[in-house]
């Protein structure tokens, strides 16, 4: 909940949201970072050619609401950058901003804790609602690449675990699956906003999962839902 307190207190403090850009190509980098600076509502404060200059500076102290991350990258790969950075601090949020689209490289990507993917074909322009979108709880994935995470998933079958989920968990994952946001899901619920943050909290502890992303992963992968 504290995580959620301090979005919109910087939504109400009228503070732009601090966006981080790791992309290895200089020009891509810079363009990306004139975009998001001329909206309103964002600034992009750091852009760095490899991950480890990025954890540098978060190790040094600085925090970004979040970053964009290239998985192409020199040095550390971006899978492995967002794995240890969503591990070290789950409240960034991380966005994949990619040119590949293969199965593997999404798959592990939305396991290692990205919480959207767009590929480099998208326009810059569907970069900041992207971010936005992740904000506001949501998981932007290009259309292309949902196609392919949803046939990926198709061809698992089902492994039918027991987390332990209770009834009410059931119901708050099954909304995330079909693509709510948490706002949207305490409506369709009736419950209040911060009881659903609970319960996803909750989910994520018993799935063992840090976004919300990775929990619908996990439940389309092992078929922790019932087929309707």
């Amino acid at each position: 909940m504290s995580d959620e307190k301090s979005k919109k207190s910087e939504e109400e403090s009228g503070e732009p949201t601090k966006i981080w850009v790791v992309e290895d190509n200089e020009t891509l980098r810079k363009t990306v970072a004139r975009v998001l600076t001329r909206q309103k509502d964002m600034v992009c404060e750091h852009q760095y050619e490899s991950c480890e200059e990025a954890i540098e500076a978060l190790v040094a102290g600085e925090r970004p609401d979040v970053m964009l991350f290239d998985l192409g990258l020199p040095g550390m790969s971006g899978i492995e950058g967002i794995r240890q950075i969503k591990h070290a601090l789950p409240e960034i949020e991380i966005l994949v901003f990619s040119v590949f689209d293969d199965n593997e490289k999404v798959f592990s990507a939305i396991c290692a804790g990205a919480s959207g993917y767009l590929l480099k074909t998208s326009s810059m322009s569907e970069i900041p609602g992207a971010i936005r979108e992740v904000l506001a709880g949501g998981a932007p994935i290009n259309a292309r690449i949902a196609r392919r995470v949803l046939d990926m998933f198709s061809n698992f079958a089902p492994e039918s675990r027991d987390y332990g989920l209770t009834e009410r968990e059931k119901q708050v994952l099954e909304q995330m699956v079909e693509g709510l946001t948490k706002k949207e899901i305490a409506d369709q619920l009736d419950l209040s906003f911060h009881t659903v943050d609970k319960h996803i909290r909750g989910i994520y502890s018993k799935l063992h999962v840090n976004t919300m992303t990775g929990a619908v992963a996990k439940a389309l992968k092992e078929g922790l839902l019932p087929k309707g």
